[in-house]
């Protein structure tokens, strides 16, 4: 069964001088939230970083050739 989920998508700045980061949000649908990650980021190393069972968010660290970004999901 799919559930919907709350995406918020963090890149980093690399610059030590900028802390600012683009941040993106959008809901999708899905019925295995690891897989989804997974997929979308394939070409990345990506971790399962903590889970918040009472929010019912999944955060997951992923490193892009250098490039510190985050994806959480949040079931709504």
């Amino acid at each position: 069964m799919k559930k919907k989920y709350e995406v918020i998508w963090e890149i980093f700045n690399k610059c030590s001088g900028n802390q600012m980061r683009d941040v993106f949000f959008e809901e999708i649908e899905t019925d295995d939230a690891d897989r989804y990650v997974a997929e979308r980021f394939k070409e990345f190393s990506v971790t399962l970083d903590a889970y918040d069972e009472a929010a019912a968010t999944r955060i997951y660290e992923i490193e892009a050739e250098g490039l510190r970004q985050r994806i959480s999901l949040t079931e709504v």
